[in-house]
């Protein structure tokens, strides 16, 4: 899966992963990463997110990567918000506004320096975005740039894989373990059955799905 299926999906508008209310769990467990006030939170493909918005409200700086230049506008003209742009210097152009940057380009390009004091990521729409083959050097890179006590909130999906071509595909808590064990401790935090209140998936043959929630932490020094 490269850059111009995801290009493409902008383009075209097919975007049924975008939700266009904030994220309940984000809501209900973002407390449970206990981070200090203020600090700067990382999301990762964040497209034109709500939560970007959910998260500054909370007193965040909140940073956002976003492979789409569709997406990236969308955000701040659907919020009404006027951001700086930067002229690209490197692989990205910079947009922000108010505490909110998105970065727009590719997440693989990012280094270490950008997320210097970065404290907290929500990913609820990466590591699901991303086929089998993708997911352990997404693990890596995030692992690799975010600060050492950096701590996660992960949402995923599970069902069985064979009876839908994703995205978002399915990611099981042993496939979790084995991405992020050796850089975080894997909490389960909530799991739902949530089929009956999306149909659109159970027209494309599933029989189940479950939503899951994770904190990932580091370990005690």
């Amino acid at each position: 899966m490269k850059a111009d299926f995801w290009h493409q999906r902008w383009q075209r508008n097919q975007i049924g992963f975008h939700q266009r209310e904030i994220n309940t769990h984000l809501q209900a467990f973002w407390d449970r990463l206990d981070l200090a006030a203020g600090c700067p939170v990382f999301v990762p493909l964040c497209g034109k997110s709500r939560d970007l918005l959910w998260l500054r409200s909370r007193g965040h700086r909140v940073l956002g990567v976003e492979l789409s230049p569709i997406a990236t506008r969308a955000f701040f003209d659907e919020n009404r918000l006027e951001p700086v742009t930067h002229t690209p210097a490197g692989p990205f152009e910079r947009f922000e506004m108010d505490g909110i940057t998105i970065l727009c380009g590719d997440f693989f390009r990012l280094t270490a320096d950008r997320l210097e004091g970065v404290c907290g990521v929500y990913d609820r729409a990466s590591l699901v975005a991303l086929p089998p083959p993708m997911r352990p050097d997404y693990a890596r890179h995030l692992g690799a740039i975010l600060p050492p006590d950096a701590c996660l909130l992960l949402v995923t999906m599970e069902y069985p894989q064979q009876q839908m071509q994703g995205p978002p595909f399915s990611v099981g808590e042993a496939e979790v373990r084995q991405l992020f064990g050796d850089r975080f401790l894997i909490e389960p935090l909530y799991r739902q059955e949530i089929l009956d209140e999306n149909p659109r998936f159970r027209d494309k043959g599933l029989t189940a799905l479950e939503e899951k929630v994770y904190r990932l932490s580091p370990p005690p020094a």
